[in-house]
């Protein structure tokens, strides 16, 4: 597993919270990103003269690859294989990544905010080691302990594996861990995992349910209501 900042933080708790560890997604969470990916499939479909409407974004957000591919080709038909697609619709997206991210509203201050209080938190991304190293100039290494990539785990989101990854890193307990996510796939991942789950919906809807709270942006989340999400004793 690629590191991609200085050694990791131990776990802390403080006051009356149990928060160990803070795992963030990466696209649509911190960055604006989705619009790349979609734009990504989008453009490469069209080109093999299989343009697709708005009515199928919702169905490709947040991946896994396997699972976008299958799904274009099938509502598509188009005559591509699903290894083709997926090469295809990851260079066009790293050559997207090329011209710089944006990040999304309030992510530089949330990082910002674990960084100086010591907060363990780490990038948690089902995107590729490549685009995630790409990211990290716009994010900064140096606000995660380190980060997972979609291609270092054996099975990404929606598996548990990637988040269960990172908090073994981390020696943080699953339970004690908030993911802050912006997809349903993501959201079924950190869930499986037992980690506390803090929905930022992007694209898709994500509804409220036991131990996930839904907000509406990043700019909504600081360090107070992280810690108020785990309780001292789980």
């Amino acid at each position: 597993m690629t590191t991609t900042s200085a050694a990791p933080t131990s776990p802390a708790e403080s006051g009356s919270s149990g928060l160990q560890a803070v795992l963030l997604d990466m696209d649509g969470t911190l960055v604006d990103t989705e619009d790349f990916w979609w734009r990504a499939e989008s453009s490469l479909l069209a080109e093999l003269g299989h343009p697709l409407d708005e009515s199928h974004r919702s169905m490709v957000v947040g991946g896994p690859m396997s699972r976008v591919v299958d799904y274009l080709i099938d509502v598509t038909g188009a005559p591509i294989t699903a290894a083709e697609l997926s090469v295809g619709i990851n260079q066009r997206f790293t050559e997207l990544l090329g011209a710089g991210v944006p990040l999304m509203p309030g992510a530089r201050r949330l990082l910002a905010e674990l960084s100086a209080q010591g907060v363990p938190a780490a990038l948690v991304s089902a995107s590729h080691r490549r685009d995630i190293d790409l990211v990290m100039h716009s994010l900064g290494a140096e606000n995660f302990a380190f980060s997972v990539a979609g291609d270092e785990v054996t099975r990404t989101k929606p598996h548990p594996d990637p988040y269960l990854v990172a908090a073994a890193r981390l020696g943080a307990e699953p339970a004690r861990c908030v993911v802050v996510e912006d997809s349903p796939t993501g959201v079924r991942s950190a869930e499986a995992a037992g980690c506390t789950v803090l929905a930022v919906p992007s694209v898709a809807v994500i509804e409220e349910a036991p131990g996930r709270t839904v907000v509406a942006s990043l700019e909504q989340v600081d360090l107070a209501l992280l810690r108020s999400l785990v309780p001292a004793r789980v």
